[in-house]
Order: C-alpha cells, then sequence, then structure tokens
C-alpha cells in the first residue's frame, strides 16, 4: 500500500470532486504534503481517514465548522457526544416522518372519499364547533382567491405548514348575491384541527344544509339558490351566512371539472 495518493486518484475513490477536496485544505481538515518535483498535492493515510470521517459526518447533516471542531478535539468523550446527538436528531427525523406519512394518508383518504361523494343533493347535517383563522376581504375573482388564501397561510404558517391538508372554505357575499351576482366572497378561512386549536374565528355548531357540487366556481350563485330553496320548501331558516368548503380544487388538479365543492348553510326551525 502506498503511503501518499494523488488528488485525482483520492477523488475517483471517494467520489469527491478536486475542488471539495481543495476547499477541505483551506478549512484545515486535510493537510496534504506537497510533491518536491512537481507541486502536486498527495494524500497521506491520515488524510484518507479524515476523509472518510468527514463523509459519514456531512451524511448526518454536520455542518463543515462542527466536522473541523470534532476532528480538532476528537477524543471518545467527543464521539459519544456525537453520537448521542445524532441519535437525538434521527429520532426526532424519524417523528417528522411519521407525522407526514399520517398527513399523507388523510389527504389521500379525504380525496378518495371526495371523488365518490355523490353532489346536486342537499343533506341535513349535525356539526360542531369548529375552530379557524380566518382573513376579510372582499374577492371578485378566482385568481383574487388564490392570493387572499396565500396571504392567510402566511400569517400563520408557522402553526399551519402543510397547505395541502388545510380544510380551506370562503364565505360567500350574500348582498352580491342577491343582487344575481356570483363567484362574490367576503372572506377566507382555514379550520383548524383539535378542539384546543388557537383560532380568530369559530363556526357555530349546529343543524347545517350540506350541497355539493363538481366544476367551476361560476354555478355556486346557482347552487346557493338552490339550497336556499330547498331549506324555505323544507321549512328551514338560514342562520348567517352561507359559505364553501373546497375538497378539491387546484391544490388538487388543473382540472376545473374535477373540482369539488361543498356549500354549507347553518339553519334553524322558525318558532311558532
Amino acid at each position: 500500500m502506498k503511503d501518499f495518493y494523488k488528488i485525482s486518484e483520492i477523488s475517483r475513490l471517494y467520489g469527491v470532486g478536486p475542488d471539495s477536496l481543495r476547499y477541505y485544505e483551506r478549512l484545515g481538515l486535510l493537510r496534504p504534503r506537497r510533491d518536491e518535483d512537481n507541486g502536486y498535492r498527495l494524500y497521506s493515510l491520515r488524510d484518507i481517514y479524515k476523509l472518510s470521517v468527514i463523509r459519514d459526518l456531512r451524511t448526518l447533516g454536520l455542518s463543515m465548522v462542527q466536522i473541523k471542531e470534532y476532528l480538532d478535539g476528537q477524543s471518545v468523550e467527543s464521539t459519544l457526544a456525537l453520537l448521542e446527538r445524532e441519535e437525538d436528531l434521527l429520532s426526532r427525523q424519524i417523528h417528522q416522518l411519521q407525522a407526514r406519512r399520517e398527513t399523507l394518508a388523510r389527504r389521500e383518504a379525504a380525496l378518495s372519499h371526495a371523488r365518490e361523494v355523490r353532489d346536486g343533493q342537499v343533506r341535513v347535517l349535525e356539526l360542531p364547533d369548529r375552530p379557524g383563522v380566518s382573513l376579510s376581504e372582499y374577492i371578485t375573482r378566482d385568481e383574487e382567491m388564490d392570493f387572499v388564501i396565500k396571504r392567510l397561510h402566511k400569517r400563520h404558517e408557522e402553526r399551519l405548514q402543510d397547505f395541502g391538508d388545510l380544510s380551506v372554505g370562503a364565505f360567500f357575499s350574500m348582498e352580491d348575491l342577491a343582487r344575481g351576482l356570483t363567484n362574490r366572497y367576503r372572506s377566507v378561512f382555514f379550520l383548524l384541527p383539535g378542539e384546543g386549536a388557537e383560532r380568530d374565528f369559530l363556526l357555530p355548531g349546529g343543524t347545517h344544509l350540506s350541497l355539493y357540487y363538481r366544476g367551476s366556481y361560476e354555478q355556486n350563485g346557482a347552487r346557493v339558490r338552490q339550497l336556499l330553496d330547498w331549506a324555505v320548501a323544507e321549512g328551514w331558516a338560514p342562520v348567517g351566512d352561507a359559505f364553501e368548503l373546497y375538497h378539491i380544487d387546484n391544490r388538487h388538479t388543473a382540472r376545473p371539472e374535477e373540482f369539488l365543492t361543498e356549500i354549507q348553510l347553518r339553519v334553524r326551525r322558525p318558532e311558532g
């Protein structure tokens, strides 16, 4: 076995580019000697050992500064501390991956269920209080809706990181609907999971009418009127404004004909 190896040999052996090897040298991690005849870098077996450690520690996510500190003071104690730290990091990453997997499973189940929903029929539901966060904004175009939803998510992104897993909705502008203007909204919201979620508004629980429709949002005016007409015919009085929930939207498909939207309206029986 040779005592020294050229940079090209080390680069091929470890799959590390010459530029990276020179960078490690500038940081003081590797200390190749120079060939007296031609000035080429020559790496010792000690350098090769250090390169193996560098590569392993890089796969664990350590920065170059952390790697240098470790190599400069390497001992059994520092190695044990490093291993304990990395074990803790891996445990956190496993927990995050498990949570991510559960999120993906929920999204898959919800999307699969949404594909099977029968649209066009009014249902009567008893729903609990639903906490959420909202942003009031008068919206008249789909492009504006996307922008306002993004603003709301930006405001709460530290605790609502997975945008695709959120229940997104919007309140209609009932005044515009009464004038025959469709696709008009007064606010957007996200529903939050869990009863103890920190919120800035609440969808009150109680009896709700629900109507699903598929396709473009341009039909929502006719769909709201269908829901209101059904309520009157069945003896229900509206309580508050109707709102939409977006079960399949542009987060899931680029085809408007595949959109699935639910209109909900809280109702009560008239007194007397």
